[in-house]
Formats: C-alpha cells, structure tokens, sequence
C-alpha cells in the first residue's frame, strides 16, 4: 500500500502525463489489462482516460483496472484513473519514504 506521501508524490508526477488508454463502451477486458501491465512495466505510472460513453462507474474501472494489471490505484480524477506500478525491470520513480 501507498501512503497520502507516497500518493501525493505520484499525483505530482503524473500532473503532466497524457492518458495513454481509454476505456469506452467496452468498458474493460482482458486484453485491455494485459496491455496496461505492459507499458506498467515500462513506466510505472500512467494516466488512463474513460470516456464519456462508457457503460461502468468511474470508481469500478478504476477498481477493475487496478486489480487486474496489480497496481495501486493512484486516484480518481473527473474521468481519469491514475495508477502506478514498480517496474521490476526499468525501475525510474524513487518513491519517498
């Protein structure tokens, strides 16, 4: 788990990041959590958009999201989930104590 520093920290980098996903009115699959676990992989954090004509709660897809590709939930913005993800191999965020 994250703690308010660590998440405050997280909030602060991903302030400038563009969402890279977008969850529509498929809301989310499979294939979706297997590539968001991918680019977890290779950036730690990322910012996902859901769009206007998604069928499911923000907070559910953030849930779902979150536990399928095993990363802690960031937090929830309007409509963009924020996760982050330690990379076991391109570690690049160093989260403060």
């Amino acid at each position: 788990m994250l703690t308010g520093k660590q998440k405050r920290f997280l909030r602060a980098k991903a302030h400038h990041l563009n969402p890279i996903f977008q969850v529509g009115k498929g809301g989310v699959n499979e294939n979706m959590i297997a590539q968001i676990s991918d680019v977890l992989e290779a950036r730690e954090l990322i910012k996902i958009s859901i769009l206007q004509n998604c069928d499911e709660d923000r907070d559910t897809v953030a849930e779902q999201l979150s536990k399928g590709a095993r990363a802690e939930l960031v937090q929830v913005i309007g409509n963009t989930i924020v996760l982050y993800k330690e990379s076991r191999e391109n570690k690049q965020i160093e989260l403060p104590r």
